[in-house]
């Protein structure tokens, strides 16, 4: 008894007889090449991603009310936008960060206006204290490839973040690196506690202690002098390199 083909069978049956097999097959192929070399193609293909970050200042905060008072609000008014996909933030002792994310395809100058407008047309609503965020375009280019963490038993903060910065330096050095970014551990900084009697004694405000500061730690060219057939460079000032 003969079994019975069904569409697939029988439309394969007659392209196994028909001489019309060979010039499908060679139409096929020659329009793939012809594809293949008309349709432009490109190595590294740029994907239109519009992310931004927003950051935020609050002076003085912890990072409960870093996020509560400024992080937030700021989601918040960011929802409000059309062709918002995602939302990422965290906010960290006396700062706040947002990053949005759009839709692919979404200019990102529409998405920068759009941002820039909504939040300081109601900057009004933040509290205190706060300052203007700061709104920095970044593109997919600037997700990074490559993260590395060091982390040390018997090493702080301080040491940890000295010894990124070597290894920051190595790999700037590498072919092809753009970008470098060290994140976390504890900068050198200088902690000045101001006497308010002191102050209200001599008649001074705080920001006039920081303007005295910024022109203590300064170093600049005071000219030069020749000697011996050479130039020497006069460098007048020297920055805070103590802390006594």
């Amino acid at each position: 008894m003969k079994q019975e083909l069904g569409i697939a069978g029988r439309l394969a049956h007659a392209f196994l007889n028909s001489k019309l097999t060979p010039l499908f097959i060679a139409a096929s192929l020659a329009m793939g090449i012809f594809a293949v070399a008309v349709i432009p193609r490109e190595e590294d293909p740029q994907i239109l991603v519009p992310m931004l970050d927003i950051t935020t200042a609050m002076p003085g905060a912890s990072p409960a009310e870093v996020e509560q008072r400024v992080t937030l609000p700021i989601e918040m008014l960011v929802h409000q936008i059309s062709g918002v996909e995602y939302m990422y933030s965290t906010s960290s002792p006396g700062q706040s960060l947002v990053i949005v994310r759009f839709l692919v395809g979404t200019p990102q100058e529409d998405a920068l206006i759009k941002v820039y407008s909504k939040l300081y047309s109601n900057f009004g609503r933040m509290p205190p204290g706060v300052s203007q965020p700061i709104i920095k375009a970044r593109s997919i280019d600037d997700v990074p490839i490559l993260s590395l963490t060091l982390w040390g038993e018997h090493y702080d903060g301080y040491q940890l973040r000295a010894i990124a910065g070597e290894v920051q330096h190595k790999i700037e050095q590498v072919s092809d690196v753009s970008e470098t970014k060290i994140i976390g551990g504890l900068p050198r900084n200088l902690r000045i506690v101001l006497s308010t009697a002191k102050l209200n004694a001599y008649g001074l405000s705080p920001l006039a202690i920081v303007a005295h500061l910024q022109a203590a730690n300064a170093r600049v060219q005071a000219g030069s002098f020749a000697e011996n057939n050479q130039e020497i460079q006069v460098d007048a000032g020297k920055r805070f390199h103590s802390m006594s």
